[in-house]
């Protein structure tokens, strides 16, 4: 039996990736001021997003999970969140009309701020600093003030994603997410791309069938799903003082639920079987994520899936693969086996990104759009071959205009990696990349429907 469980029991475990605080002070007042605060999410919302989840685990749904490598500080807008919401509109509904397939939408936001690292120090031209770990721990510039952990940056992280969880709930059910507005949704630096004119024939038969349903006496006012979306948050459960002072109990069940968000994952290098963040996801009730890199065996596997969801309960458990485009069809499939044997209840979802990082010829961190969307072609491969499942995908994403990732339709190539590269850690798609994924997926389900092989599509110039 596991031991007994509490917010805090974490304490007692080994923590990796957390900050050295040196004001040890400082830091409980932060965490005191941040228990006092209200909760970003609630139970209700957590337990809603756990029971789509169950429809994707039995394959009656499809999730769609992407958004910022890293929030940060200064890049806090409007018009951002804005641009990222409506990439995950538009890449959702592609998804939902090719594939004709409930799509469940969660952001990488409002509170995907601290990222692990591979190493705790970074060395420029002899100068030995901390690592960046995320705009809520330190600073990205290279400065020995920047780099000091500051436990305040947690609660300003805490009022930047109540900010953030505010305009996406307007977002979600003010009317921006109508489907009478799918026109609107398309970026205005999207306006010549060939996959802009495939998202408005897309966009052309959604209407059509809308003006169908009006006739039919289906609208908006009696089907609230037509003018409104469900919209989920997700982060890295990683900065532990930060979660566990927004872990509350529900007032109405009792359980402890991580009110940061709606859904929490544990990341590849935090998920030792008798590791802090494995303890501390293990009591909350949230939906769950764990990432599943190419060295997870099935037996550590089996053990992660015991102890986070014991009572094997649908939509509790999502499992990451984060194989790499080379490694999906070997190092998967083992994995697909046994929790197929064991009966296990999962949604499968498929991170392309963290697998298939390079560094480029001038120095930039990059991924070629073409391993990504072939690292996904080897995921529907592998359920399809096992009978198992694909239940999502996991991205990092922008709607911005960046250039960060080589390939697809614009042709960003690595000498354009320069111009437009604005990310504090890891390179995100940008939109029109979005959309070439968006729909690389919806064939897939298209596909897996019908029973026909899969994708056929090609990643266009590397």
């Amino acid at each position: 039996m596991q031991k007994s469980w509490s917010p805090d029991s974490w304490r007692n475990k080994p923590a990796k990736q957390l900050p050295d605080y040196k004001d040890i002070s400082a830091l409980a007042r932060a965490e005191a001021e941040l228990a006092a605060l209200p909760p970003l999410v609630f139970a209700g919302e957590a337990r809603n997003l756990k029971a789509r989840l169950a429809d994707a685990a039995a394959g009656k749904a499809f999730l769609l999970q992407g958004g910022d490598c890293a929030e940060s500080f200064a890049e806090f807008s409007a018009n951002k969140i804005r641009d990222s919401f409506r990439v995950l509109l538009q890449m959702a509904v592609i998804m939902m009309y090719a594939g004709s397939v409930p799509v469940i939408k969660v952001g990488r936001m409002a509170g995907q701020f601290a990222k692990p690292r591979s190493d705790d120090f970074e060395t420029r031209n002899g100068k030995t600093l901390p690592s960046y770990r995320g705009d809520n721990v330190n600073g990205f510039e290279f400065t020995a003030e920047a780099r000091e952990p500051d436990p305040q940056r947690m609660v300003k992280s805490y009022h930047q994603s109540a900010a953030t969880l505010n305009l996406l709930r307007a977002f979600a059910h003010g009317g921006y997410a109508d489907l009478h507005r799918v026109y609107k949704w398309n970026l205005d630096f999207m306006q010549d791309s060939p996959l802009s004119q495939l998202y408005e024939e897309t966009a052309s038969r959604i209407g059509q069938a809308l003006a169908f349903m009006e006739a039919c006496g289906l609208t908006g006012d009696k089907v609230p799903a037509i003018r409104e979306t469900d919209f989920y948050t997700s982060h890295e459960a990683l900065l532990l003082p930060y979660e566990q002072a927004l872990t509350r109990a529900d007032s109405t069940t009792g359980d402890w639920y991580d009110c940061s968000a709606h859904m929490v994952w544990v990341g590849a290098r935090t998920h030792q079987t008798d590791g802090a963040q494995i303890e501390f996801a293990r009591g909350i009730h949230n939906p769950l994520g764990l990432k599943c890199g190419p060295h997870m065996d099935a037996d550590t596997l089996l053990k992660l899936a015991d102890i986070l969801n014991p009572a094997n309960e649908p939509g509790r458990l999502t499992l990451i693969s984060r194989m790499g485009h080379a490694e999906i069809t070997k190092k998967l499939p083992p994995l697909l086996r046994a929790m197929k044997k064991e009966g296990r209840h999962i949604v499968w979802s498929c991170d392309p990104m963290h697998g298939n990082t390079i560094k480029s010829a001038n120095g930039y961190k990059t991924r070629r759009l073409a391993d990504i969307l072939n690292e996904v072609r080897g995921f529907f491969a592998s359920h399809k071959a096992e009978g198992t499942h694909p239940g999502g995908v996991h991205l990092e994403l922008t709607g911005q205009n960046v250039t960060e990732c080589t390939g697809g339709t614009a042709n960003v190539a690595e000498e354009d990696l320069s111009s437009r590269y604005h990310t504090h850690c890891d390179p995100r798609l940008n939109a029109a990349q979005a959309l070439e994924m968006a729909f690389l997926v919806a064939e897939e389900l298209k596909n897996l429907k019908s029973g026909r092989p899969g994708s056929s599509m090609t990643a266009a110039a590397e």
